[in-house]
């Protein structure tokens, strides 16, 4: 069939089986649909959060900056470097049950950030004294 329009030219070239669709309709003149119309997610039911998932969603009650360090602050330190609160939330958007630490001093070895890039830490503390100030830690 051929090409009337270049809009008709663009939806054949974007979503083929949908301008099939398109130019048949338009053929017999019964109705007028863009293929927008026909993609549209938006109006699509979506599936139900699972109740784990939602029960897992944890907020804290209150936040403290650190004021030593300690073993706590610095496994805070290395999640809050790589875009997340603590390990409850990095569990949660990550939705993985366990984070790798490391045996000999139990500070976390590897984080995967948000964009899907990993962070290595080395075994010892990697958070200075003049970091620690720095270091959000919330109370649930």
């Amino acid at each position: 069939m051929p090409v009337d329009s270049p809009s008709e030219l663009m939806v054949t070239q974007e979503v083929p089986h949908v301008s099939r669709c398109l130019e048949e309709t338009h053929s017999l003149d019964e109705f007028s649909t863009s293929y927008k119309d026909i993609l549209n997610t938006n109006s699509m039911e979506k599936p139900e959060v699972s109740g784990v998932i939602a029960k897992a969603d944890i907020k804290p009650k209150s936040i403290y900056r650190a004021k030593k360090w300690s073993d706590e602050v610095e496994n805070l330190y290395r999640f809050q470097q790589a875009g997340y609160r603590d390990e409850i939330e990095y569990k949660q958007v990550k939705q993985v049950d366990m984070v790798e630490y490391w045996p000999e001093t139990g500070f976390v070895k590897k984080l995967q950030r948000r964009n899907n890039t990993f962070y290595y830490y080395n075994k010892q503390r990697e958070c200075e004294d003049k970091e620690v100030h720095k270091v959000k830690v919330y109370v649930y």
